[in-house]
């Protein structure tokens, strides 16, 4: 029974699992922010763009 819960005490892998996953939910998340800023950045400089051909 002992080897038993040494066992399951020094099994890491679900906790490798689990920190994978949040790695990759911080990487989306910063993706998504990233993509909605440049996304808005984009949509600023086309507008300016088109201010200035109507203006003409």
């Amino acid at each position: 029974m002992s080897n038993l819960i040494a066992r399951f005490v020094k099994n890491e892998s679900g906790a490798t699992a689990i920190e994978y996953g949040l790695i990759a939910a911080l990487i989306a998340l910063a993706i998504m922010v990233g993509a909605g800023a440049l996304g808005n950045a984009l949509n600023n400089k086309f507008d300016a763009i088109a201010n200035k051909v109507e203006g003409s």
